[in-house]
């Protein structure tokens, strides 16, 4: 039987690599695919034998270097010896503290541990699982269940970060492979010893590997070597070629420090051999210009250093590259304008005369211009500017807000000629341009402007003019117009037109109820709409309706005003006239006659009587039609539909006269009794009174026989209600009796033959005093005197007789207390309280409660006037000349009414003056008057402020006494606190305009406003940045305290300096590397970009560059980052040639050509064949190819298949 190879990738390698030293050469012609035999492409397998035994057959293709491939579950075994073993405990072997560590350490890593007792008393130890499961169970068996032993490892203290490794996966990898703990010391500690804890026989492993890792970093060499900063520019050469140049012959890295940066340590690494050459070279330079060169001093003014030192110290560099001569120049931030040149004598007198040539190579000058022309000489967007710059693009031009002069820099020849196209400019400006400056009060700016600046746009395209209001918080009444003479002064003419017309205007108040505002309206406003048409001037606005006011303003010229509130009133006249209701019961089959066919009826009702009708819908139970409109209108639409249903139907409609005070105990509660009669008598509808109209007529309609049926009860339960007797109620299926039982204070239970009719005589005058109220009185006294029924001549009969009816002993009672109540009303006296009608609802306080007060303490009754609405609502000071809408009458007893008039008029509101300055009324007032309603709620006062017009510097508040010195005390602490707030403000008004070069913007910005929104919370401060379109595109608007505004303006300016400081260099990474450099979604190269304070940008896919990298900064930050990045390039290229050297042996090109392995040439273009071989057994007589997709033909390992014929492959072999 043959043995089965298993291949692995290293075997597979090495395989391939004995077949390519096996060229096959002069076989197969260069123009034609080679295509091998069978036994070629697949070699037979080596059949096994016994040890020694020598086949007769030669050796197989496949050699014999083939290994097994590695299984993904492996198993180590390793033993501890009884010395060395933690837990020593036989006696509970399996179940002690071992096979608990043992147990944990499985659930963690996932690995399986059997343990096992040798002969010795020592411990085997079996871990199986994936190999990262199995390092880590190893690892953590060796520290928990073997005595730990500890030894320590010395190597120089730099070689320690390569023990540790990138982000020390070296260590980790170490520790895992001798299964050890292996303590660094800090970078801080001077200790160079490496602490190694674990077993001998790890720790021994572990100390070995570190010293490989030492002995590996002692080829390579570090030197720093300490010159002098002013012999650096030497060293580096012109554009740093010449330290570029020593780098690429020695082969080492040398890294100088930036100008700016005050160090004198030159760093070289590399080789040790490369190091020292190096080193060698740059002592050599450095002595030799050291013993050359001398050096002179000169002073050159600070504002002129700049163009010394150039873009990007790309002067100097020139000069150091013509001359060989360094200028050193003194700190930016230094008072000091001495320059130093440092190189050979002969040399130094041109490089001086370079130095002055560039100090004078620009020049500054002033042009004086008026400061309002500025906007126009730059021109709408820049354009007029723009020209200019753009015809001498290095000359710099600045404009300063608020002075007369605008300031040019640069070359000498372009800045005169910019001077004078300026000046040209400006001439032209001043003869065409004129402007002017009108005071507006401020309260009058928003209506210049108009809605969405509908106003002021209007007359700037009109008279093509620009016109500058002032904002809210700049509290200046200033209005600027400029542009064309002419239209100057047409638009400052129709500026003081459009402010006449609005001082002449009047606001005026109409109390209107909220219901009616949507009627006033109209459908889409289409009614308002004809009454603004009738008065174009006045401006109508009506509330919010969430709100809840009933306040209508209407704002105008005065007597448009007027007219329009007259006119209104009308409308709101005729809407309370025709908002009339009335409800008629109509049976349910006969609302189809009274709409008739198509509508005909109800309509033609409609139109006649100009009314609204609404029936109730189909489905409703409800019989009530609903008409609305003037009262006349209405009852006559009544009557019509009425005579319909009569027509209809034999119904019939009678009225019965029953007193007005029992209608209530008639309808009963919720209705029941009234609608206990209605079920009975089927049909019949019974309409009583509205309560208050005094009358008695109730009606009853319906079928005639059923209305009689319904009169009768009716009268019946009115004679009960009289009698006191009971209430009948008719409820379902039964009668349901109730009788009422009083029993009196006076007497025992009566009998019925001791009830007894009585009378007396009561003045008419008094008569209301039982029966008002619906008869309280009456109520009080039958259930006080055993229910005794007391009955009063009806109104206007000029009776004075009262009946009793009742037991004798009670009825006598009664008769006593009513005597006592006349008494009582005879002595009473009216006396009259003369109060504003204004003050009237304060005094009756809510729900009427203080006038209950009154009434119940002083035993008085208390009566208000009707009141008059027509009286106009506004100043508390008004006099008003209706005296009756201002008499309240107080009744009772005279000893008792002279207090509950005190009592009365000490509700009587009071108004005092506060003063209050007229710029704070508003913020007083609040958003919608959110403000001032909390304080007139608070103090449970009214706060009247005056009409913005009349700007009074006063405020009136009304209340009572107790009341008004908490409210004025409020309202004056409420102005300290606005005073404090105003005082703030301007404070916080300091302003600051910056100009900064658009370019530098977007990093003032930052990242998603980072940057911005920093500054403005560290410095309490409101940045504004120009918006597109606008004139001054350079323009950054600072707001708030002075202090705060210079700091964030320094702030700004700082970061500015800063970038224009800034140099960006390339440096080439080869492509591979830049995946790995930038990370998981960026997440290294924005560590890396923090750390070193730059911007790196790589280049775009497709980019004709592919391995150029730019990185923006400070000089000495981008050399820092070029040189990690360079470090990181050298790291990641390890990895990257190792993996692709790993890939080429695992995938390697096919010896014969084609791109996927082994079969014939492609190249053509055509479609593939596929694999092809010669001699194949299926290629023999009746035999056909193996189906690749048949698991008999290609089984999966592990899986038996029961074969089904024989193949041409052979016998199967499993």
């Amino acid at each position: 039987m043959s043995s089965v190879a298993v291949l692995t990738p290293e075997s597979f390698a090495e395989h391939r690599s004995g077949l390519k030293d096996q060229e096959m050469t002069g076989c197969v012609p260069e123009d034609e695919a080679y295509i091998p035999t069978y036994l070629e492409a697949f070699p037979p397998l080596p059949e096994k034998g016994a040890p020694g035994e020598k086949t007769g057959e030669p050796a197989s293709a496949w050699g014999g270097k083939i290994r097994p491939i590695k299984a993904s579950v492996i198993t180590q075994v390793f033993h501890v010896p009884l010395e060395e073993r933690r837990y020593k405990d036989n006696s509970q072997f399996g179940e002690g503290e071992e096979a608990k560590v043992c147990l944990d350490i499985m659930q963690r890593t996932g690995a399986h541990i059997e343990l096992s007792l040798a002969k010795d008393q020592g411990l085997s130890i079996m871990v199986t699982g994936k190999l990262e499961s199995v390092m880590k169970a190893r690892k953590e068996i060796v520290a928990r269940l073997q005595t730990q032993a500890s030894a320590t490892v010395a190597i120089p203290k730099e070689h320690h970060r390569f023990v540790i490794g990138k982000n020390g996966e070296k260590l980790q990898e170490l520790e895992l492979k001798t299964a050890t703990k292996i303590a660094i010391p800090r970078p801080d500690d001077p200790s160079a010893n490496i602490r190694i804890t674990g077993t001998k026989e790890g720790i021994e492993k572990a100390r070995h590997e570190i010293l490989l890792i030492s002995a590996e970093q002692d080829k390579r060499a570090v030197e720093r070597l300490c010159l002098e900063k002013a012999f650096h520019p030497f060293i580096a050469g012109a554009h740093n070629r010449l330290v570029q140049e020593l780098s690429q012959e020695t082969g080492a890295r040398i890294s100088i420090p930036p100008p700016s940066l005050p160090r004198d340590e030159i760093v070289i690494t590399g080789e040790k051999e490369a190091v020292a050459l190096a080193l060698s070279r740059i002592r050599a330079i450095y002595d030799d210009k050291k013993r050359k060169t001398t050096t002179i001093s000169v002073e050159v003014k600070k504002s002129q250093h700049k163009y010394i030192i150039g873009p990007k110290g790309n002067t100097l560099q020139e000069i150091l590259e013509t001359t060989g001569v360094s200028v050193e120049m003194p700190p930016l931030d230094s008072g000091s304008e001495t320059i130093i040149l440092r190189g050979e004598p002969d040399k130094l007198g041109p490089a001086l005369t370079q130095v002055y040539a560039k100090a004078k190579s620009v020049m500054v000058v002033e042009v004086t211009a008026p400061a309002w022309l500025h906007r126009f000489i730059i021109g709408k967007k820049g354009q007029n500017i723009g020209r200019i710059t753009q015809q001498l693009p290095r000359v710099h031009i600045e404009f300063t807000d608020g002075e007369e002069r605008i300031s040019l820099e640069g070359p000498t020849a372009e800045v005169e000629q910019a001077q004078a196209q300026i000046q040209e400019i400006i001439k032209d400006l001043l003869v065409r341009m004129d402007y002017t400056e009108v005071i507006i009060d401020q309260r009058f700016h928003r209506h210049l402007i108009g809605k969405n600046g509908v106003n002021i746009n209007r007359i700037k395209e009109q008279y093509k003019v620009s016109v500058r209001i002032p904002q809210d918080s700049e509290r200046s009444g200033l209005v600027r117009i400029e542009g064309d003479p002419k239209g100057v002064q047409l638009a400052r003419r129709e500026l003081i037109e459009m402010v006449q017309r609005m001082e002449n205007e009047r606001t005026k108040d109409l109390i209107v109820e909220q219901k009616l505002h949507r009627s006033i309206i109209g459908q889409k406003g289409e009614k308002i709409k004809e009454v603004r048409d009738k008065f174009p001037e006045v401006i109508i606005n009506f509330p919010d309706p969430s709100q809840k006011s009933d306040i209508v303003q209407l704002r105008g010229p005065k007597n448009e005003v007027e007219k329009c509130g007259k006119f209104l009133q009308k409308i709101i006249a005729d809407l309370i006239e025709n908002s009339f209701s009335l409800s008629v019961p109509i049976f349910k089959q006969f609302h189809k006659n009274i709409i008739g066919k198509g509508g005909a009826n109800i309509k033609k009702i409609r139109e006649e009587t100009n009314t609204k009708i609404d029936l109730p819908t189909e489905n409703s139970n409800s019989e009530m039609i609903v008409i609305t409109g003037k009262k006349s209108n209405c009852e006559a639409a009544r009557d019509r539909i009425l005579s319909i249903q009569r027509e209809l139907a034999n119904i019939k409609e009678a009225e019965v006269a029953i007193p007005a005070r029992l209608h209530n105990s008639l309808i009963g509660s919720k209705g029941c009794l009234v609608r206990s009669i209605m079920e009975d008598c089927s049909g019949v509808h019974i309409h009583f009174p509205s309560e208050g109209s005094g009358s008695d007529k109730v009606t009853i309609r319906g079928p005639v026989g059923e209305v009689e049926k319904a009169k009768k009860q009716l009268l019946q339960l009115a004679e009960e209600k009289v009698g006191g007797g009971k209430k009948r109620l008719k409820n379902g299926y039964k009668d349901v009796v109730f009788l009422t039982i009083s029993l009196p204070r006076c007497c025992g239970l009566p009998l019925q033959d001791d009830v007894v009719e009585d009378s007396m005589v009561v003045d008419v005058r008094h008569h209301r005093h039982f029966v008002c109220r619906r008869g309280q009185v009456l109520r009080e006294l039958a259930e006080e005197y055993g229910g005794v029924a007391v009955s009063f001549p009806r109104t206007g009969a000029n009776s004075q007789r009262v009946t009793l009816k009742g037991a004798k002993d009670c009825a006598e009672a009664a008769k006593k207390r009513i005597q006592e109540i006349v008494e009582d009303l005879e002595s009473q006296v009216s006396v009259e309280v003369a109060i504003p009608q204004r003050y009237h609802r304060a005094i009756m306080g809510p729900k009427g409660c203080r006038i209950q007060l009154i009434t119940r303490e002083h035993e008085v009754q208390i009566k208000f006037p009707e009141r008059d609405d027509s009286l106009e609502i506004g100043d508390p000071e008004a006099e008003f000349v209706a005296p009756k809408c201002d008499i309240i009458t107080i009744a009772g007893r005279a000893e008792k009414c002279e207090p509950a008039k005190a009592a009365l008029l000490a509700l009587v509101p009071i108004t005092e003056d506060v003063e209050v300055s007229y710029e704070l009324h508003r913020y007083i007032i609040g958003q919608k008057g959110s403000g001032i309603r909390k304080m007139m709620e608070e103090y449970e006062v009214n706060i009247w402020v005056p009409q913005p017009e009349k700007q009074l510097d006063v405020i009136k508040v009304t209340g009572l006494v107790a009341n008004m010195v908490r409210a004025k005390q409020g309202l004056l602490d409420r102005v300290k606190e606005l005073q404090a707030e105003q005082a703030d403000r301007a404070l916080r008004s300091f302003k600051v305009i910056l100009s900064v070069d658009p370019k530098f913007h977007p990093k003032i910005i930052g990242r998603k406003g980072a940057v911005i929104s920093q500054i403005r919370k560290d410095h309490d401060v409101s940045i504004q940045f120009p918006d597109k379109g606008d004139e001054q595109q350079d323009a950054i608007v600072i707001l708030g305290y002075e202090r705060n505004v210079e700091e964030a303006s320094q702030a700004i300016q700082q970061l500015v300096a800063e970038w224009q400081e800034m140099v960006s260099r390339d440096v080439h990474l080869d492509p591979r590397t830049h995946a790995r450099i930038i990370g998981a979604r960026g997440k290294a190269i924005r560590k890396l970009m923090e750390e070193f304070k730059v911007d790196i940008r790589f280049p775009q896919p497709g980019s004709d560059e592919p391995d150029k990298v730019a990185v923006t900064g400070l000089p000495e930050a981008v050399d820092n980052a070029i040189d990690h990045l360079l470090n990181l390039e050298e790291e990641y290229m390890l990895s990257v040639t190792e993996t692709e050297t790993l890939a080429a042996y695992m995938k390697p090109p096919s010896r014969y050509g084609g791109g996927g392995g082994a079969g014939v040439d492609d190249s053509s273009g055509g479609p593939a064949k596929g694999f092809v071989v010669l001699d194949a057994p299926w290629n023999a007589a009746g035999n056909k190819a193996p189906d690749m997709s048949s698991a008999e033909d290609f089984p999966t390992f592990g899986m038996g298949v029961a074969p089904k014929q024989a193949s041409a492959w052979g016998p199967k072999k499993f």
